[in-house]
């Protein structure tokens, strides 16, 4: 997975350089022995940010495991009820619920798990093993260009991560294209707009209320005839129970493939990680209406409802492509189902 680091400064650009340092940002430095200690340094850090951010998921669960266990000296059934109560309060759902208790208790039948102090463990081990859903590796060097479809309902952060998406694309020495196809909201447009001139990227944009299709149609000719590397297209995100939106984000599908057959090469779906089980009937919709090849999963830096990840990918058998962590443009990060795993429990 095509991975970006954390700038160590947090302090804003100047203005009139953050175009330059973007730039700068895109040629990364040879790989030396100080360049590798510098990435694992990174690495380490953002696993401590995202164990901060996820505080309130982390309370809910591996707090509430560790309470549960306390002075217990063995896992029996009034233990495994308990737990039960725990994850489901967690937003882990009914069925994932249970296939980690047939896990965990399959693992005491064999003798593999006797101690409830490492009760939280097994757990972790047993989510990181869900979330690590059997998918293709989101590589947008594949394909050039490589088209993006971004889908969700209004309000869960679509823009902003495609802004975020095309910032670290662009850090990563590819040329990303950003498309507003959300005609229908000017604000949307807009605001996409502002993203494009902050970080430096070419949008294609047609006045509100123009057919989304078209927009799309259009924005691939330019990105062949401009070499673009990646496509980013924002689509509209009125009510998922709406069947005329389904119906128009299948057009832009059909457009999308009638121009290049085998795109697009990513369908995303975003979903706001503060609405708990409602992403979950989001997702279901989605999917049958349109497919997704992965999911984007926002806000989780104020929300105790972090766990929801797990029962949609697990249902979907979709992979997690991206968290957001926070409203910093570098907040948005490729998802690493062994990180959340730890920083969750």
């Amino acid at each position: 997975m095509l991975k970006w680091f954390r700038k160590k400064s947090e302090e804003p650009v100047p203005e009139g350089t953050e175009t330059e340092a973007l730039e700068a940002e895109a040629s990364p430095p040879d790989r030396d022995a100080s360049g590798e200690e510098e990435i694992r340094e990174a690495q380490g850090g953002f696993l401590a940010r995202l164990r901060d951010r996820l505080a309130k998921s982390r309370e809910r669960l591996a707090d509430s495991v560790d309470r549960l266990v306390l002075g217990r000296k063995h896992i029996d059934a009034a233990l495994l009820d308990e737990l039960e109560e725990v994850l489901i309060t967690a937003d882990l759902g009914v069925q994932t619920t249970r296939i980690l208790l047939d896990r965990v208790l399959d693992r005491v039948k064999r003798k593999e798990l006797e101690d409830p102090a490492k009760l939280r463990e097994a757990l972790r081990e047993e989510i990181q093993a869900i979330l690590s859903v059997d998918a293709p590796p989101f590589d947008p060097r594949r394909a050039k260009p490589f088209v993006v479809m971004i889908i969700g309902v209004n309000g869960v952060g679509k823009t902003t991560t495609i802004g975020k998406l095309a910032h670290g694309f662009r850090r990563s020495g590819l040329a990303p294209m950003l498309v507003a196809a959300d005609t229908f909201r000017a604000a949307a447009v807009e605001q996409l707009e502002r993203w494009a001139e902050r970080i430096g990227v070419p949008i294609i944009r047609q006045q509100s209320g123009a057919d989304p299709s078209a927009v799309v149609f259009d924005a691939l000719d330019a990105a062949l005839a401009r070499q673009a590397d990646v496509v980013l297209i924002d689509t509209a995100g009125r009510m998922h129970t709406k069947v005329n939106l389904m119906e128009e984000l299948k057009k832009v599908h059909r457009v999308i493939q009638r121009k290049m057959p085998e795109a697009p090469h990513e369908i995303l779906l975003v979903l706001d990680a503060t609405t708990g089980q409602n992403a979950m009937s989001q997702a279901r919709l989605f999917q049958e209406a349109l497919g997704i090849t992965g999911l984007i999963l926002t806000k989780l830096d104020g929300t105790a409802k972090g766990g929801v990840i797990v029962p949609i990918s697990h249902e979907l058998k979709l992979p997690v492509r991206y968290i957001g962590i926070g409203e910093g443009v570098d907040d948005l990060r490729p998802f690493d189902a062994a990180e959340f795993a730890r920083a969750v429990l």
